[in-house]
């Protein structure tokens, strides 16, 4: 199993960023999937995810109006678009399989991960 993030970046506040997450060595579609996040010192948040079929969505009440999650089974890809990026949103961005749906704020409730994008915001 292998999760590839791309995507991060500077951004000023206000702005947009879309990260994408390209999985392989498993049965994408058949997975809910999840947008994890971690800032500097801060503990692990989750995000957002989304069910295998990807019609069923949820997110995080600090992402809610902001953020949002799709896939494309497919392309076997995960994306967040990020919008209104506020300086509290800086963190290191995961895409994650958890061991169980919806997954949580706990590395111990996913059994793989990717090596994160980076996403600052900041004027």
């Amino acid at each position: 199993v292998q999760l590839v993030e791309s995507g991060g970046g500077l951004v000023q506040p206000g702005g947009s960023l879309r990260l994408s997450c390209a999985a392989s060595g498993f049965t994408f579609s058949s997975y809910y999937m999840t947008w994890v996040r971690q800032a500097p010192g801060k503990a692990l948040e989750w995000v957002s995810g989304v069910n295998g079929g990807g019609v069923y969505t949820s997110y995080a009440d600090s992402v809610k109006g902001r953020f949002t999650i799709s896939r494309d089974n497919g392309k076997n890809t995960l994306y967040l678009q990020m919008n209104s990026l506020k300086p509290e949103d800086t963190a290191l961005y995961y895409c994650a399989r958890p061991k169980k749906s919806p997954g949580g704020s706990s590395w111990k409730l996913y059994d793989y991960w990717g090596q994160g994008a980076q996403v600052t915001v900041s004027s």
